[in-house]
């Protein structure tokens, strides 16, 4: 299976659906054969319509499944290309949505339901199978220092002005927390200071950041009055976290390293990781986690926030390539709580000290995002990405939101403490 590289197209806003590059998307524009497969695909597909509120309407405009006019519609755009690419793999949906094979009206609402019922959409026996047929990670993405890096450049490094027109002038890439009247900038700062107030930075704390953003949560806790120092991997980031810091009149507050976390060193009052967790890798989550303990210094805390998935869960995807890890987030895995715990016991004098859940603010922060992203769709043209980018990451945030509101996915603020 090819491994996307996404770069902006030479050729700015053009391409039409079902017509991609093939150059920068052989496995969206290469439509698959396998009729039997395909034809699978079609019962499969009808017999889930049957079972959940939802509808499909299939290019010649016929209508089916057990929803009514209220629930989310499935609108096939081409029955031949969509029921040969979700017969031949896992990533066949996602990649249909991409070359403009479906849509719907109401992407998150069908993507919601679908997730409340992701354990029971495909039959036991075809589950039990999936070991066979799902791809596995490509070795070239596994999180070492070099595969950190590559991955890291794949996402963050797409282009500071991509996403600066969906995320909030802060420039944070996480899940805010709202309180009534508050804008998306209002609640990510909302968030920043109840993290900082969790693990108690002020005047003369010293902070560790482990993965630094574009550089508010290190401009907040300067801002208290704490010395901090940054750790990214992004290039881009760096340089964008570097300016800000110096426009802020901080630089002698705040150091912003490109280094990766395995090779810090020092001792710190308190250490932050917001939402970087999640592209560490899980053969690789025993070293991250002792990491925090080795830099912690005596009496210090960790703030941790990380998005969760069930346990159960977690294990089924451990070893999968996913659409999400095939074209967004290379070399990810998300944990469960239970799977941070086991980590902290096994590996560290660390251990859960506060915890306060907030996936139903993510989802909030997510359809900010998205709204923003599709409203900015012409700009994001310009800047040189084509419409197969466009509905791929339209694809990706509301897959995300879905997440959240199905309570599939949450997110976590942890404070990690030695006892």
């Amino acid at each position: 299976m090819t491994t996307a590289t996404i770069r902006p197209n030479a050729s700015p806003g053009g391409g039409q659906p079902g017509s991609p590059a093939a150059d920068q998307w052989p496995d969206v524009a290469a439509v698959p054969g396998g009729p039997v497969r395909a034809l699978a695909a079609r019962m499969l597909l009808h017999r889930i319509a049957a079972r959940l509120p939802i509808r499909v309407q299939a290019a010649d405009g016929a209508v089916s499944g057990s929803g009514d006019a209220e629930s989310p519609l499935l609108r096939i755009r081409r029955d031949g290309p969509f029921y040969r690419r979700i017969g031949a793999g896992v990533t066949g949906l996602a990649e249909g949505y991409m070359a403009g094979d479906w849509d719907s009206p109401d992407l998150v609402a069908l993507l919601t339901v679908c997730s409340r019922h992701l354990t029971t959409l495909v039959p036991g026996p075809l589950l039990r199978m999936r070991r066979w047929y799902a791809a596995r990670s490509p070795a070239a993405e596994q999180a070492t220092l070099e595969g950190a890096r590559a991955n890291i450049r794949r996402h963050y490094d797409l282009s500071d002005d991509l996403f600066a027109l969906f995320l909030d002038p802060t420039m944070t890439y996480s899940s805010a927390v709202f309180a009534a009247g508050d804008t998306l900038a209002d609640a990510q700062q909302r968030k920043i200071a109840a993290l900082l107030d969790l693990t108690r930075v002020g005047p003369g704390t010293t902070v560790l950041e482990i993965g630094t953003g574009w550089g508010e949560l290190a401009l907040q806790a300067a801002a208290r009055g704490a010395q901090v120092t940054t750790l990214t991997i992004s290039r881009a980031q760096c340089a964008k976290a570097t300016a800000r810091v110096a426009a802020a009149g901080l630089a002698d507050r705040v150091d912003v390293q490109l280094c990766d976390y395995r090779q810090a060193t020092g001792r710190y009052d308190v250490i932050l990781s917001v939402e970087m967790i999640e592209a560490v890798g899980e053969p690789y989550w025993p070293a991250y986690f002792s990491t925090l303990d080795r830099l912690l210094a005596p009496g210090g805390r960790v703030g941790l926030q990380s998005i969760t998935m069930p346990h159960d869960r977690m294990l089924a995807t451990l070893s999968g390539h996913t659409w999400i890890h095939k074209y967004i987030f290379p070399g990810g895995q998300i944990p469960s709580l239970e799977a941070i715990r086991a980590a902290l016991d096994e590996h560290t004098g660390l251990r859960i000290g506060a915890d306060f859940p907030m996936g139903d603010h993510y989802a909030r922060t997510l359809d900010e995002w998205r709204t923003r992203f599709l409203a900015a769709a012409e700009e994001v043209g310009r800047l040189g990405f084509d419409p197969v980018f466009r509905r791929m990451w339209d694809l990706y945030l509301a897959y995300s939101e879905a997440g959240f509101r199905s309570g599939y996915l949450d997110v976590h603020q942890l404070l990690l403490q030695r006892p």
